[in-house]
This record gives structure tokens, sequence and C-alpha cells, in this order.
């Protein structure tokens, strides 16, 4: 009878180790469902951001100024100032390549940019440096 007893409780033991392995199972796979979709949405989120500006791509001639954190597109043809956003662009190496070229600053720097403009701010695909003011050549 004490064998049987032992052998239940045994069983039983053995149940609840099962147990809690499957439910520590559930809450690590909940857990990664969690982190999955929160990715997800993070790039749904930047995919939605790169697609905000919804409007036509055109080419424009400027002046991108940088300064204190803030890049600024003064438009040659019209005289109107944009912020800039370059939503497939590493913003630290931008700065870097900025001050590289014009060495300090709120220098303007000449440029050909194509993207969208909404809202007061432009939206860059592409640039290309094209002269920075001041320098002879």
């Amino acid at each position: 009878m004490l064998s049987l007893r032992h052998e239940i409780l045994n069983k039983n033991s053995s149940l609840k180790r099962g147990a809690k392995g499957i439910v520590l199972l559930l809450f690590f796979f909940t857990l990664c469902s969690f982190v999955v979709l929160e990715k997800a949405e993070n790039t749904n989120d930047s995919i939605q951001d790169k697609k905000a500006f919804c409007g036509p791509v055109n080419d424009h001639t400027g002046w991108w100024v940088y300064g204190e954190g803030q890049h600024i597109f003064k438009d040659e043809e019209t005289l109107e100032e944009y912020d800039l956003i370059f939503p497939e662009e590493n913003m630290e190496e931008l700065v870097e390549l900025y001050l590289s070229v014009c060495e300090m600053e709120y220098f303007p720097m000449e440029c050909a940019m194509k993207g969208a403009v909404n809202e007061g701010i432009f939206y860059v695909v592409s640039f290309e440096i094209l002269y920075i003011q001041g320098c002879g050549e």
C-alpha cells in the first residue's frame, strides 16, 4: 500500500513538473509573440512614415543647411524653406557628411535633391552635392 501511494505521488509530481513546463512554454511563446508583433508594428510604422509624403517626386535645386540638429532646404526657384527628412539615410552619417564638406554648421551647400514636399517637409529620395557656397572650387 505504501509503495502504491509513493508511486501515485511520483506520478502527480511528474504531472506537476509537466504542467509547469507547459505553462513556462506558453509564457515563453506569448512573450515571443508580443515581441514579434511589436517589431511588425514598428516596421509598419516606418513603412508608413516612408509613404507618409504620398506626393509627386520632383527635382529641386537649392541649398541644404544644417545646424543644431535641424536640416533645412531652401528652394532656389521659390525661395521657400522646408524641413528635410531623409527616410532612407542614416542621419548621423548625413551630419558627418555635411560637416566634412562644409566644415561647420549653417554653411549653405548647393544641392540637387529629388523628393516630395508635403506640409513644409521635404522627403528626400536622393541628392547630389553641386557646390559649396563661399568656396572657390
